[in-house]
C-alpha cells in the first residue's frame, strides 16, 4: 500500500493541474465580422480600389507671394464661391512701398507741370525775339539799324527755338517719368491684390492646414496648406492593375461599396481614362498585394449623391469584365491626328 501511495498522489496532482489548465483557458467563440465582406455583383469582374475625389479634382491652393498669414477667412468644410477670399498675407511692407510709389508719382506729376511752364516761358521768349526780329527786318532804311543787329536778333531767335525744343524734351521726359511711376504703383497694387488668395471655383474647403502667423510659401508645396474642390458631384479615381487594364471597357457597368459597410453601394458612371499609367500608390494592405506594379487610373462619377462619403475615402470597386477578350486590348481611342496615325 505504501508503494502505491506516491503514484496515487502524483496522479491526483496531475489531475488537479489538468483541471486548472482547462478552467483557465479562454473560451473561444466564433464571432461574426463587424461588417460583411464586399460582395461582387458580377461573376466575371475586375476588382480595384477607388479613391473619392472632388468633381473638379482636388485643388491644392498656393500663394502668388511668400509671406506671413495675417488672416484666414474660411474653415474646413465651408462652401465658397469663385472669387471669395480664403487667406490674406501680411501686407504692411507692400503698403509702405505703395506710399513711396504714390509720393514718387506725385513728384513726377509736379515735374510735368514745371516742365510745361518752362515750355510756355520758352515759347513766350521765342515770340518776343521773333517780333523784335520782324521789326528790324521791316525797316527799309539801312541806316536805321545795322546788319550786325539784325544778325544778333536772328541768333536770338535760333537760341529761343532751341530753348523751346529743350523744354519740349523735358516735358516728354517728365511725362515718361509719370508713366514709369504709374507702372511701379500698379505693380505694387497688383502685389497687394495678389496677397489675398481667392477661390478659383465654386466649391468646398476640403482641408485647411494654415493659421494666422504661419508662413505661406509661394508656389507648390509638398503638403498643401489649403485644399479646395467641387463636391457636387463626387468622382472616384479607380486604380486598375496594369495586368487587368485591358479587361476594363468604358461601357461596362461598375459599382463601388463603402469600406466597412458593404450595404452602402452605388453604381458608377464612366467619365474618362487617365492616358498615363502610373506607379501604384494606394495600397490595400493585403499580404499578396504587389507593390512594384503600375496602375491604369479610370475616373468614374458616383451616381448616388446621398451616400455618406468624404473626399479621400477609399471604396471597393467592381467592374464587369463580361465579354472582355484580348481584342479589347487595342487602343481605346483611335488618333484623329494624321501624324499620330502615321506613327502608329
Amino acid at each position: 500500500m505504501k508503494q502505491l501511495l506516491l503514484p496515487i498522489i502524483a496522479g491526483l496532482v496531475l489531475l488537479l493541474a489538468g483541471a486548472s489548465i482547462v478552467r483557465t483557458q479562454p473560451h473561444r467563440q466564433e464571432t461574426p465580422p463587424p461588417s460583411p465582406p464586399p460582395q461582387a455583383p458580377f461573376s466575371d469582374r475586375v476588382a480595384a480600389v477607388g479613391l473619392v475625389e472632388a468633381g473638379s479634382e482636388n485643388i491644392s491652393m498656393a500663394s502668388h507671394l511668400p509671406g506671413v498669414v495675417e488672416r484666414v477667412f474660411v474653415v474646413a468644410g465651408q462652401d465658397v464661391k469663385a472669387g471669395d477670399p480664403l487667406v490674406k498675407l501680411d501686407t504692411r511692407a507692400l503698403e509702405a512701398v505703395r506710399a513711396e510709389r504714390r509720393a514718387e508719382l506725385a513728384s513726377r506729376r509736379s515735374a510735368v507741370v514745371t516742365a510745361r511752364a518752362q515750355v510756355a516761358r520758352a515759347r513766350a521768349a521765342l515770340s518776343e525775339v521773333r517780333r523784335t526780329l520782324g521789326f528790324a527786318e521791316a525797316v527799309t532804311d539801312p541806316r536805321s539799324i545795322s546788319a550786325e543787329e539784325i544778325t544778333r536778333r536772328r541768333s536770338a531767335v535760333e537760341v529761343a527755338e532751341a530753348e523751346v525744343g529743350i523744354a519740349d524734351a523735358q516735358v516728354a521726359g517728365s511725362e515718361a517719368g509719370v508713366g514709369a511711376a504709374e507702372a511701379a504703383l500698379r505693380s505694387v497694387e497688383t502685389d497687394l491684390a495678389r496677397s489675398v488668395v481667392v477661390s478659383p471655383i465654386n466649391g468646398r474647403v476640403l482641408q485647411l492646414r494654415i493659421h494666422p502667423g504661419e508662413f505661406a510659401p509661394a508656389g507648390p508645396s509638398a503638403q498643401p496648406w489649403l485644399m479646395l474642390g467641387s463636391v457636387n458631384p463626387l468622382y472616384l479615381r479607380v486604380d486598375v492593375d496594369e495586368h487587368e487594364a485591358w479587361r476594363v471597357r468604358p461601357e461596362a457597368p461598375a459599382t463601388a461599396e463603402v469600406r466597412g459597410n458593404a450595404d452602402l453601394s452605388t453604381p458608377l458612371a464612366f467619365v474618362r481614362y487617365e492616358p498615363y499609367v502610373v506607379p501604384k500608390q494606394s495600397l490595400t494592405g493585403s499580404s499578396t498585394e504587389r507593390v512594384d506594379t503600375r496602375v491604369m487610373q479610370a475616373i468614374y462619377r458616383i451616381e448616388k449623391a446621398d451616400l455618406p462619403l468624404f473626399v479621400g475615402q477609399q471604396m471597393d470597386v467592381f467592374i464587369s469584365a463580361r465579354g472582355a477578350s484580348p481584342s479589347h486590348a487595342r487602343l481605346r481611342q483611335e488618333p484623329s491626328d494624321p501624324v499620330a496615325a502615321s506613327v502608329r
